[in-house]
This record gives structure tokens, C-alpha cells and sequence, in this order.
């Protein structure tokens, strides 16, 4: 019987899906219209669809999947669109503005701070409430808590129907005693609340940044329970019948019943159903709803490690990564192999200090929307027709001029998506042009050249922001385009950069989704230990504890004991610096060895960071902040197949006009009769299945052994 493993990305236009055969090693991919309105439903057509391609002349039913995995914008989502309501909030007595007061610093944008107005807070003020007890930055109590306010503040909670509530007491990183109390409190006075504590969310210092992270933690906490565990029983409906079969929408409705809803998602389906993480790793369903915080960004986490372990299969370790959606486009840097990481992310206004890939986002996909300043300049983005309506040649409803209406209008994409299922209306995206070109003065080529230009300008800075501003310099660096709309501007971007090369992978569209079947299941954990002079006995009590809890999650996960993976890190800075450097641990005992090797490797990385160091300097001594293990459960990997070679100068299969500099008539090749060795030169356009590449004249498109094309400056 075969045996498959499914990867879903859903994205804020089409929901990504891949499907890896355990026994052979064949990957089928496909892509379905995402469903903003209930997620699941894309997800649900999207792996039936995958199943009925992958099965050929056999039949293949969810009877064969052998593991889910999901990459999802759920909670993402509900925190870009401000979507939170009902959120109470819980903190020690004396501290109950640390939300009001929340930090100097002024966005990017406001040199002057008189002209910008703090956004609403998270939690407004009238639903904090504060309970007494104290500790200290040693965990030590300096008043003991105080149950009788605990009591009074679950119960004004409860009075009020307040029922997801974040609890950050004083220095419970360092002792979480008094939340642990707080949480029996709210059990007992208030069962029907969730509740997010900071030291289950996040268990280090700065007591604004970790306030903050666990009221998001809190507030998408009850959405991403009722989508587990309608995915959840969903599949475990389809997995009882047949593809396809009607026994599964019969029964997916009694998942959004309020009963089953969190047993349910606890329970997860029968077959393994797995969540990416924002880190670059996995989590069961199961275990994932504890801690949903850990899901945002998890579909661009996704699509950089498929992207890196690709480039790294074609001799690439070093790359930057480039992931054009419908709504935006996610760009991360991967050196050596692995994604760079930070824990100074945010969502939307809301900082989240979990540990995940660093991921700059863009508003500048297929969708981002054409419009006109006040001043009467052409703008792009970062507004997006999404899904729905979508652009203008969509056909739904749309009434602005979209980056997808432009490439139509030009000829640089077909006349349709995703092989002719979702066919385009050219005539529209005409009109559209047309009337905006004669808004602000343009020929209608030179008004879709421009909104062209717009966009991949966005795109440049976003790619000079993970680059320039973090010291790397980007012509060092060939990059990987994918996504539906990622390979469309790539030889602006390699001129506008000075980028040595990009590749475009097989199937670009659905990256993420095979990303999503690369990665190990894996958890962090952190603990604040600040000192000038680390104890090995204390560092290795720490560690200890921490390697203890990542054995536990792992050994829940199913993963022997042989099998689990430490990665150990530590945070340090120059005394009296108000920023840390993460740096990796070596495993094994702690001896001075280890010390003076981590010590040794934040030397070096500051140095490469910042330009400056004081290895050698007596007077600038270096502080401890925080120690981290990451757990990791390996997985097996999907290989990724040769392709023949072939013919070097394959013929086109059609041509058709096309808009570069001037209108002229170009080649039409399609990517699936290319083999390995194929050079085709600009003007062309290279088509498949999920997405296009235009190549400009000039530029190179080169075929490599595991099918990526290679493009270049000729």
C-alpha cells in the first residue's frame, strides 16, 4: 500500500500543496484558491486534489497519508488585522501601565516623536488588573502572594466574560511560583478562561517585551484551538472514507461545535497532523495549541528552508530567499545552510520575542494594488486585492489595477493560471490600464512598465533591509525566486541589485508546501541568568533543566531517546550594552574550555556584526544574559531527483507578443520539456504549471542537473 506525506501552505491567495511518496520518492504538487472565510475549506479541497493527481491509475485515498504537515496564517492574520477583543490582563501590583508606558523608541518614519501617537494597547488599561506579591531578579519572594486579590481579579474576569487572559508577574522568569498560583486561581474561579502565562511563553527578562508576547500568545490562543480541531476532525473524518467521499463534509460541521473544540485539537486526528513553527521547526497539532504564539510566520519559515535546502542541493549554501506571494513578498538570508534567526521579530505593532526565522515582509505581491497619491504619483501596494475579489482579469468583482493586471496586459504571463483552471480575463486588465494610464498622463505600456518597476523596487529594499542593514553585501549572495509571483521580476531585481545569479526552483509555486516536509520538529527554550561571571555549576543546572523539558516535549512527540537532538546557545554583550549576541554552545561537559569557546565565539561575532570587538581589552569584561536549548526531533528528508540531459537549445512551443522594452514577438517554452543542460536567451517566457518566468532580453535561463533554471545577466 502506498504511503504519502502532504505539506499545505495556505496563503492569502492560494493554498500550496505537495505530496512526497515514502516508497518512491515522487513529489506531486498542486495549488488551490485559498478561502479567507474558513481556511480549512482550501486546505480540505487542496490535499483531496493533491490525492487524485498523485494517484494516477491507482486510487489513492486518505487511507494512504501517512502525515500532515500545515503551514498557516491564521494567527498572523488575526493580529495584522487587529482582530482582538475580550483579552484581560493580569500583572503585579504597582506595574499595571508597564502597556501604557511601553517603550521610548519611535518606528522608522517619525524623526520627530512629537508628530507620532502611540497606537491603542494591546489590553487597554480598564481591563488590567494587578495582584500583590513580589520577587526579585533572583526568583527570591520579597512579599508573598496574594490570593485574595487573585480571587477578586478571576472573578471580575469572569463577571465580564473575559475569557482569554495573559498573566506576567515581576521576575517570573526567574521564578514562576506566583503564575503558577495565579493559573490554579483562574482554574478554579474562572474554568471557562484561557490563560497564557509568561513563564510558559516565554521565560526571559525585559518585562514589557514578554507582557506583550504573552497577551498575543493569549489572544490567538482560542482561534488557532477552534481551527486545530476542525482541521483536526476534518481529517479524521476523511481518513474514515474514501476521497472524495460525502461522509467527510457530513461530519465536518460537528467540529465547530464549542464541546469538542478543545479536546479536539488536543487529541489531534488519527493520522500524524503536525504545525510549522515560526523557528524553522514542527509541532504536533496536539501540542501546538498550547503554545500558538509559536505559529506566526510559519508559512515564510516554511518557504526559506525549502528554498535553502534546494539551493544547498545545487551547490548553494549561501543564499538570499525570495517568496512572491499574492499579498506580499517574504524575504530571510540563509548562510551556510540555515536561515538566520532573531528574536527581536514583530507582528504587525505587537513585538514578539520567540525565537524565528528572520523574515522581512513586503506588501508586494500579485495582488498589491495600483493607486495614485493625493500629490498624483503612481503607487503600489502595500493594499492587496487578495483572493477575493482578486485582480481585475480575475473576473470576481475586482475594480483596481493590480501587478497581475500589468504583467497580463504586457504579454508576460498567460492568458490563464495553474494550466488553464483559472483563465484570465485580458480585456479587463486592459481597461484597467488604460483608464488609469490616462489619469496621470502615460501610454498604457508605460504606466504597466511602471507599476512593474514599483513593485520590484519594494521588493529590492526589502531584500536590501536583510542584507545591507545586517552587514552583508548582497552581490555576494545568488538568490533563490519562488512562489507564484517570486520568479516574475527577477531580472529587474538581479540588474537593480547587482545579484550574481537567481534560481528558480521546479514547481516555484509550491516551495513552501515541500518546505513544510524538510523540517525536524523542534522547541526552544530560554532562561535569564544575567552575570558577569558565569558559574559552570549554575550554567550547568540551567541547562540541565532546560534539556530536561525539551526530553519531555520530544519523548511526547514520539521520537526515542536516542533520537533527540540539544542544541545549546547563549546571549552575551560587553558590559553596560542593552543588546545581546546569541551565539551557539558546544555540547558535551562544561569546563573552562567551554567557556572560553563561547566567550571566544561572541568575540567573533560581535566583531562581525557591529565592526568592532574587545577580545584582547581587560577594561570591557562580557555578560551572561541568557542560556537556550533547542530541542530537535530529526525527520528524513525528501530527496530531490536529476534530470536528464538533453537538447541545449530546445524549441519553443508557441509565441505570442510580449512588452519588454518594446512590443515584439516572443518564444513560449514549457518548462516541463526542458531537461538538464537547456539554455534558453531573452526575450522569452518560460511557463509551468503555478507559475511564470519572463526573461528579458539580455538575460540567460539555464536548466541545472535538478531542474532548477539558473538566470543571468548574458
Amino acid at each position: 500500500m502506498r504511503s504519502v506525506r502532504i505539506g499545505v501552505d495556505t496563503g492569502g491567495t492560494f493554498t500550496d500543496v505537495v505530496a512526497v511518496d515514502e516508497q518512491t520518492g515522487e513529489i506531486t504538487t498542486t495549488k488551490t484558491p485559498s478561502t479567507p472565510a474558513n481556511p480549512a475549506d482550501g486546505f480540505m479541497e487542496g490535499v483531496r486534489k493533491v490525492l487524485r493527481k498523485a494517484a494516477g491509475a491507482e486510487d489513492v485515498t486518505m487511507e494512504a497519508v501517512s502525515a500532515v504537515v500545515h503551514g498557516t496564517t491564521v494567527a498572523t492574520n488575526q493580529l495584522l488585522e487587529d482582530r482582538i477583543a475580550d483579552l484581560g490582563f493580569v500583572t503585579t501590583e504597582g506595574f499595571e501601565f508597564i502597556l501604557e508606558i511601553a517603550r521610548q523608541s519611535v518606528p522608522d518614519g517619525y524623526g520627530n516623536s512629537y508628530f507620532w501617537v502611540k497606537p491603542p494597547r494591546i489590553v487597554p488599561v480598564h481591563r488590567i488588573r494587578a495582584v500583590g506579591g513580589r520577587l526579585d531578579h533572583t526568583g527570591a519572594e520579597v512579599r508573598p502572594f496574594n490570593e485574595e486579590q487573585a480571587v477578586a481579579a478571576a472573578r471580575w474576569f469572569r463577571d465580564r466574560g473575559i475569557t482569554a487572559i495573559g498573566v506576567c508577574f515581576l521576575h517570573s522568569y526567574a521564578n514562576p511560583a506566583h503564575e503558577q498560583r495565579m493559573r490554579e486561581v483562574l482554574e478554579r474561579e474562572h474554568p471557562d478562561a484561557v490563560v497564557s502565562l509568561s513563564c510558559d511563553v516565554l521565560r526571559e527578562y525585559r518585562e514589557y517585551e514578554r507582557s506583550v508576547t504573552t497577551l498575543v500568545d493569549a489572544a490567538v490562543k482560542p482561534t488557532m484551538r477552534r481551527y486545530i480541531a476542525n482541521l483536526a476532525e476534518r481529517l479524521e473524518a476523511a481518513g474514515n472514507a474514501r476521497t472524495g467521499s460525502p461522509e467527510e463534509s457530513t461530519r465536518q460541521g460537528s467540529a465547530e461545535k464549542e464541546s469538542a473544540e478543545k479536546g479536539s485539537a488536543e487529541r489531534g486526528s488519527g493520522m500524524p497532523f503536525s504545525v510549522m513553527k515560526s523557528n524553522g521547526g514542527v509541532l504536533s497539532a496536539a501540542e501546538v495549541v498550547h503554545q500558538p504564539i509559536t505559529t506566526v510566520l510559519s508559512g515564510p519559515a516554511a518557504g526559506a528552508l525549502g528554498a535553502a535546502l534546494i539551493a544547498a542541493t545545487a551547490g548553494h549554501p549561501s543564499v538570499i530567499t525570495l517568496d512572491g506571494g499574492g499579498t506580499s513578498t517574504d524575504v530571510a538570508v540563509v548562510v551556510d545552510g540555515e536561515p538566520s534567526l532573531t528574536t527581536e521579530g514583530s507582528i504587525g505593532r505587537y513585538p514578539c520575542k520567540i525565537p524565528m526565522i528572520d523574515i522581512v515582509t513586503v506588501g508586494a505581491g500579485g495582488g498589491s494594488v495600483a493607486w495614485i497619491s493625493p500629490e498624483g504619483t503612481l503607487k503600489v501596494g502595500p493594499r492587496s486585492a487578495g483572493a477575493d475579489p482578486g485582480p481585475l482579469c480575475y473576473g470576481r468583482g475586482g475594480t483596481e489595477v493590480t501587478v497581475t493586471d500589468a504583467h497580463v496586459f504586457l504579454g508576460r504571463v498567460p492568458p490563464h493560471l495553474l494550466g488553464g483552471e483559472i483563465p484570465l480575463d485580458a480585456d479587463a486588465a486592459r481597461e484597467g490600464i488604460e483608464a488609469l494610464a490616462g489619469k496621470i498622463g502615460l501610454t498604457p505600456e508605460r504606466t504597466a512598465a511602471g507599476i512593474l518597476e514599483i513593485s520590484a523596487f519594494n521588493q529590492s529594499n526589502a531584500i536590501r533591509q536583510i542584507t545591507v542593514k545586517r552587514g552583508l553585501d548582497v552581490r555576494d549572495f545568488p538568490m533563490v525566486a519562488f512562489g507564484g509571483s517570486g520568479p516574475l521580476l527577477v531580472c529587474r531585481l538581479i540588474d537593480i541589485l547587482g545579484l550574481p545569479l537567481v534560481i528558480v526552483p521546479p514547481d516555484p509555486g509550491n516551495v513552501s508546501a515541500f518546505g513544510l516536509l524538510t523540517v525536524d520538529v523542534k522547541n526552544d527554550y530560554v532562561r535569564t541568568f544575567v552575570t558577569r561571571d558565569l558559574s559552570l555549576k549554575d550554567a550547568e543546572e540551567i541547562f540541565g533543566d532546560l534539556e530536561g523539558q525539551a526530553a519531555s516535549a520530544l519523548d511526547r512527540e514520539g521520537f526515542p531517546v536516542d533520537a533527540h537532538v540539544y542544541a545549546r546557545s547563549a546571549d552575551l554583550r560587553y558590559n553596560g550594552q542593552a543588546y545581546e549576541v546569541r551565539v551557539p554552545a558546544p555540547a558535551g561537559p562544561l569546563d573552562e574550555a567551554w567557556r572560553a569557546e563561547v566567550l571566544d565565539r561572541f568575540h567573533t561575532e560581535h566583531r562581525k556584526l557591529y565592526g568592532y570587538g574587545y577580545r584582547d581589552d581587560p577594561r570591557h569584561g562580557v555578560e551572561w544574559v541568557n542560556l537556550r536549548v533547542s530541542g530537535i526531533g530529526p525527520i528524513t528528508r525528501p530527496s530531490i531527483g536529476r534530470r536528464p540531459h538533453g537538447d541545449p537549445r530546445p524549441e519553443p512551443t508557441a509565441s505570442r507578443e510580449v512588452f519588454y522594452d518594446e512590443w515584439g514577438s516572443a518564444p513560449i517554452h514549457r518548462r516541463r520539456d526542458l531537461t538538464a543542460g537547456a539554455r534558453i536567451t531573452g526575450p522569452a517566457v518560460i511557463e509551468e504549471y503555478g507559475s511564470t518566468l519572463p526573461l528579458h532580453p539580455g538575460f540567460t535561463a539555464t536548466m541545472d542537473e535538478f531542474g532548477n533554471l539558473e538566470v543571468r545577466r548574458a
